[in-house]
This record gives structure tokens, sequence and C-alpha cells, in this order.
């Protein structure tokens, strides 16, 4: 039987699930699929157990699925795998927008979605068949670079297997008691905004499982033991879709509690977000983006203040927990809109916020925008997690922007803050903002060198400064333990 293994590289710095990694879908999903195709498959999520590499030297062929911020992290671990004489096949939005880069540090990639080309690509390379056959593929022939016409059918929801998580090595951890377990229901998005990189990867094409098929897979997880988190990055996006699902879950009378990715305009129906509460709902993780009607235009999010507020009340109204997401440092933001944006948090109570930085991510509108323009500061991708700054801002210098993304969260998640929620027996919100402000105290902890960076960063002295600290980065980057 033939061997392969998948490697989920680790995030570069701390983030948001730093404490409690959840692992991403594509990896178990291919894992899955070349199981069944007969494969030894394993699945390395980084961030619960580190690569043995005595192992890693048994397989026939490494599988790397990589985001922007992951890259670095991905590109030398394929360099390792490869000076051991094995293949590497990389896939991910990165290396999907950016093949010439990815395959400077692998054998094969596969562009897009890979689930339905992934048998062929197994078969055709068990038998040392004809790669050029293989849709989406890319891939080294003598040394000549060939990219494969993208020409696989977008991914039938419904002929995707359910992801076997027996085949991650090491153990979930728990949050709150219950293990979170990650389900698939759609994918695409109807609606464009400029910083996201989903429209590009999966299209804006709203495509989804049948009730039946989600409806098989979540009885697998009715123990008690589990708390579902659904990865679609618009779970509402066709409302008789999610109201048939929803009243195909009250129907089951499932035990676990979930939370999605919504967008604010879902409360515009009160009886669908009482259907939510009423199927298990728990906490809701919304796009707010900002408060500043004109940087609302620019990121092309199609929604208004006054909708963000009704979405607040609507949920808090029902009982359900609401994450905010913002973003800083487009180019009609200021000081003032962020701290417009805590104050809108504070007084609609949201239980827990995210304020990220503009991130120029390469697939997005935002990173062609910005690198024709000639603001791209550093092109260091481990930085580019919505944490870091990257480009130059127009109302901003970088260290101020920096600085304004903390500031912003140690407002929201202040001591006086969580007495209030305290007063209010909001005790979940209190228990998120303890974690936040000592995750928040060893991020700065961790970031001292790029923090004192932007601080020295000068007109004359920036080009110089950059250099040496992304050589100082690439160093580290490379170190593979």
């Amino acid at each position: 039987m033939s061997k392969i293994i998948f490697i989920e590289p680790k995030a570069p710095n701390l983030h948001i699930f730093s404490k409690f990694p959840l692992p991403r879908l594509g990896t178990i999903l291919l894992g899955t699929i070349a199981r069944d195709e007969g494969w030894d498959a394993t699945v390395i999520v980084e961030e619960r157990k580190e690569i043995d590499w005595d192992e890693i030297a048994t397989a026939d062929i490494v599988g790397i699925s990589t985001i922007t911020s992951t890259a670095p992290r991905a590109f030398a671990i394929a360099d390792r795998v490869q000076k051991l004489g094995i293949p590497v096949i990389l896939g991910g939005p990165h290396v999907s927008f950016l093949p010439d880069e990815a395959l400077e540090h692998s054998d094969f990639l596969i562009r897009g979605e890979a689930e339905g080309v992934f048998p062929l690509f197994l078969e055709t390379l068990k038998n040392n068949g004809d790669f050029s056959v293989v849709p989406n593929l890319s891939f080294k022939k003598n040394q000549t670079v060939i990219h494969n016409k993208i020409t696989a059918e977008p991914t039938d929801m419904n002929m995707l297997p359910y992801p076997e998580f027996s085949i991650i090595q090491g153990k979930p951890k728990r949050i709150g008691g219950k293990y979170i377990i990650p389900v698939q229901t759609s994918r695409g998005c109807p609606y464009n905004c400029s910083f996201c990189s989903v429209t590009g990867m999966f299209g804006r094409k709203y495509r989804f499982r049948s009730v039946e098929h989600i409806i098989g897979e979540l009885r697998r997880y009715n123990d008690g033991k589990n708390f579902v988190f659904f990865y679609d990055d618009n779970f509402g996006a066709n409302r008789k879709r999610l109201i048939d699902l929803l009243d195909a879950m009250i129907a089951e009378n499932f035990k676990f509690k979930w939370s999605t990715q919504v967008r604010a305009d879902i409360t515009k129906d009160e009886e669908l977000i009482k259907k939510m509460r009423k199927s298990g709902c728990h906490t809701v993780f919304i796009g707010f983006e900002s408060v500043n009607p004109a940087s609302l235009k620019a990121m092309n999010k199609c929604q208004s203040v006054e909708g963000m507020e009704h979405a607040a009340q609507v949920f808090k109204r029902n009982k359900i927990n609401v994450h905010g997401m913002f973003v800083v440092g487009v180019d009609d933001d200021n000081p003032d809109s962020v701290k417009a944006s805590v104050k809108f948090a504070k007084r609609n109570w949201l239980s827990s916020v995210q304020f990220l930085i503009l991130t120029p991510l390469p697939g997005t509108r935002c990173y062609n925008d910005l690198c024709k323009a000639g603001r791209i500061t550093f092109k260091d991708w481990s930085l580019y997690d919505a944490h870091h700054v990257v480009f130059k801002p127009i109302k901003f210098s970088l260290a101020d922007l920096q600085k304004a993304q903390m500031k912003a969260h140690e407002q929201f998640y202040s001591l006086y803050e969580s007495i209030r929620r305290l007063m209010h027996f909001r005790f979940v919100d209190v228990g998120i903002a303890h974690y936040a402000r000592h995750l928040n105290f060893s991020w700065r902890r961790k970031n001292k060198m790029f923090l004192k960076l932007l601080d020295l960063l000068k007109p004359r002295k920036g080009a110089r400064i950059i250099a040496d600290y992304e050589q100082e980065i690439a160093l580290d980057t490379n170190s593979t333990h």
C-alpha cells in the first residue's frame, strides 16, 4: 500500500485560536479521499503535533496545504522533504494564486479546489502516467514548469466524503469541555469584498450540500461531547436552504451547540434567527468591518451601519452571542473611525471582537491595487496574518496603524469592561476577555522586534531596516527544528 502524509503547517505567530488550534478541512478531506482510494493516509496538524521526520521518510509522497501566513513554513518543510528524495504536492489559496513561487519548493501543486481532481492525480502518480491529463495541476517536467488548464468543474458538495478526523495525529484539545468539530456545508460567496480571497478560490456561485447529506454527518457528532463549528464563509447566503437545514436540525433534536459565520443582513428575518437559536446556535461570527460608511463602500461590503446595529440587537434579543470582526487600515480609515468601531462593539454588547489589520492577500483586489501603487512594505508572508501591518496606510503611519489595532483590543477587553459585563452576568464574555488580555500581552512580547522596527522606520532608513529585518525573519523561518 502506498503511503501519503499530509501536513498543515503551524502558524508563525500567536492568534485567536493559538491555545485551541482548529484544523482546516482541506488536508483532512484529501486524506479521507486518499484512504478511500486505497492509500495509507495520515494528517499532521503541526499546531497539534510536531513532525516526526523519521515517519516522513517512510512516505511515498507528502502533501502540504498552506495559506499565505504559513507559506514560509510550508516551503521550509517542503524543501526538507525533497532533500529526502520524496515528492511534494502543495495546495491551498496562497499557492493557487502564486504557483510559480510554490514550484520552487515542490514537484506538484493543485490550483483551486483539489478534491475533484485528486483521485486522478493519485492514479497518475501510482502508474507513472502522464500528468498533463490532470486538470488544475502545475508541475515540473525536465525543469520546465507546466500549468495545466483549470478545467475541472467546481466541487459537487454532495460528492465529498465525510471527513475522517481519526487520520489526524495527536489528540484534539477541548474548549469548555467540548471537542470542536469543523463542518463545511457550502462554498462560495455571492459577495465580493475587496480584501477577501474566498471568491478567487471558490467563486461567487454559492454551492451547498443537500440537507440529507449534512444531517447524515451531524448525526456522527450527536453524543453531547461536541460543539460544531460550521466553516462556511457565508452560512446564510441562501435563505431557503438555511431554513430547510435548521428545520431538519430541530427535528433531529441534536444535543450539540454550534456556531458559524454570517452577514449582518441575515437578521432582516428575525424568525430565521429564532430558528437558529432553537436549533442550537450559540455564537455567530460577523464581519462588521467598520462603522465608517466610506470604508464599507471601499471594501465593497454592501452593508450599512444601521443594518449592523440592527443585527447586533436582534442576536442579543435572541440570546445568541456575537463575535464581531473589524478591519482597520482601509484608505478612508483614521484614528477616530477605529475608536468609533470600538464604541460600537461595546455599546452593542458584542461578546468578543477581533480588530484585524487590512492585509493584502494574494488573489484579492486589495493585493493587486496596493502592488500597483507600490504600497507594499513587507513581502515576508509570515506577517500576512492580519495582526501585522505590511503596507503603507494613507491616514496612519505604519506604527500608528499597528498601535491603533492593539489599542482597540485593549479598550474592548479592559478590566473595566469585564467588570461591567460581570455585573450583567455575562460570564462567557468575562472569560473570553481574560484569555484575550493574556493573548495580547504575549503577542506584544513575542513581536517586540517588529514593533520596534515600526517605530524606527523612517523614510531614509526604511529600506535598509526592512531588508535587515526580513533577512533575519527568513533565517528564523527556514529553521525546521
